[in-house]
C-alpha cells in the first residue's frame, strides 16, 4: 500500500482552522470595520442544522450574510451556530466547517472555496477568490489549458 501526503485534505483542514479563528474573534469581539462575511454552506449535510422551511427552500446549498444583525455567535471545534434574522424571524443555524462550501470577506477581496471530489471527498485545496462570491460558468466537459512553463530568468535584467 503506497503512502502518500494528502495536501488536498491538509490545505482544507488548515483553512478550515482560518475560519474558525476569524469566527472566534468575532464572536469575542464583534466585526472590526467593514468585515462582514458571506458564507456558503451545504445545507444537506448531515450534521447541519436550520429550519424545516429554510432547508425546504435551499435543499443543496445557502449563502448567509455575518454583518449588521447577527446573535447568539457560538464557535466550537467542529462548527458554529449563529442566529440570523429571515424576514423579522430570528431563526439559528448550525453551520458545521465541513459543510462550508465558501468564505468571503468582500471587504478585504479575501474568499475561500472548498472544492470535492466526483466521490464528494475534498481532494482539492480551497481555492482563493475575488471580492464577492460568484457562479461559476465554466463547463466541466470543456477542455483543460495545458499547463506553461515559464522560465524565471525571462523575467530578469
Amino acid at each position: 500500500m503506497a503512502r502518500h501526503i494528502d495536501y488536498g485534505n491538509l490545505m482544507h483542514t488548515a483553512m478550515r482552522g482560518l475560519i474558525k479563528t476569524v469566527l472566534q474573534d468575532v464572536a469575542e469581539h464583534g466585526l472590526p470595520g467593514k468585515h462582514h462575511f458571506f458564507i456558503t454552506f451545504d445545507t444537506s449535510h448531515p450534521d447541519a442544522e436550520l429550519a424545516d422551511w429554510l432547508s425546504d427552500r435551499y435543499p443543496n446549498e445557502m449563502t448567509i450574510v455575518v454583518q449588521h444583525w447577527f446573535d447568539n455567535l457560538v464557535v466550537t471545534d467542529d462548527g458554529f451556530s449563529i442566529t440570523l434574522n429571515f424576514g423579522n424571524a430570528p431563526e439559528p443555524l448550525y453551520i458545521p466547517y465541513d459543510a462550508i462550501i465558501t468564505f468571503v470577506d468582500p471587504s478585504v477581496e479575501f474568499g475561500l472555496r472548498f472544492e470535492s471530489g466526483e466521490d464528494g471527498s475534498d481532494d482539492q485545496p480551497p481555492e482563493p477568490e475575488g471580492h464577492k462570491p460568484e457562479e461559476r460558468t465554466e463547463s466541466k466537459d470543456a477542455p483543460k489549458a495545458d499547463a506553461q512553463v515559464v522560465r524565471l530568468d525571462t523575467f530578469r535584467k
